[in-house]
């Protein structure tokens, strides 16, 4: 790759020769310096224009290199951070890859391929849309699991159940008997989700918080005062936006 020299600093930069060139043209990014000029553009005349431009590159160079540190300081999404799952901070793990879409597994923590073509500034928002979309799937599928397991076998079927991005509440439960739990669940520990799902499937038989609702409760889990404890306890633990640093 050639290289401009200003002062003590070289300048990597990519060469193209294009035809629909008029005249030279020199784009910095925060990845590259590409310099477009006319096909028939002389070693001389290409050196005349970089030589004319070197104070400019070194300035834009130096606030491309400025402007990627702040935004790598404020990044969130990082290798080493930990995000919320289940009640615990799991460890996320970025690397690089050639496909199109950022992928999401799971090994005992969080494993993220964002595609090498995504600019960085980008990687913060497209990794944590990757995450939402991953974590809502698997707490439907652990909605589902539940529902099975206390539903059916106390009478209590819902019409449907959805997963839904509910401001203030955990769930609810309507009277056409759709059963509704906040996708912000999956962040809390599984027995705490379990009494969620519990909570609005009781509401099937009674619509209010008396003594029966209660009581039809505690048959099911007789321990939902912990749950019910812990979830109010731990509200701010509920959210993708907590991404502990390394």
């Amino acid at each position: 790759m050639p290289m401009l020299t200003v002062g003590s600093v070289e300048i990597p930069y990519v060469l193209h020769r294009s035809d629909a060139a008029t005249r030279a043209r020199i784009t910095v990014t925060p990845d590259s310096v590409e310099v477009v000029v006319p096909t028939a553009a002389t070693e001389d005349e290409i050196a005349g224009v970089l030589h004319r431009r070197r104070a400019w590159l070194y300035e834009q160079t130096r606030h491309m290199a400025e402007r990627m540190a702040r935004s790598n300081a404020v990044r969130r999404f990082v290798s080493g951070a930990k995000i919320p799952y289940r009640g615990r901070l799991m460890r996320l793990r970025v690397e690089p890859s050639d496909d199109t879409l950022v992928s999401v597994a799971y090994r005992n923590g969080f494993l993220v391929g964002c595609p090498r073509s995504v600019a960085l500034a980008s990687h913060d928002d497209l990794i944590e849309s990757a995450l939402r979309l991953w974590l809502r799937k698997r707490l439907r599928q652990d909605v589902a699991d539940l529902v099975r397991r206390h539903g059916e076998p106390n009478g209590l079927k819902p019409r449907d159940v959805r997963v839904k991005d509910q401001k203030h509440v955990w769930g609810s439960c309507g009277i056409d008997r759709v059963v509704n739990l906040n996708w912000q669940l999956v962040f809390a520990p599984r027995t705490v989700l379990e009494y969620a799902v519990v909570h609005e499937l009781c509401h099937l038989r009674h619509r209010t918080h008396d003594r029966a609702f209660w009581g039809l409760v505690g048959t099911i889990l007789p321990d939902w005062e912990a749950r019910k404890a812990w979830l109010d306890q731990n509200e701010h633990f509920l959210t993708l936006r907590r991404v502990e640093p390394t």
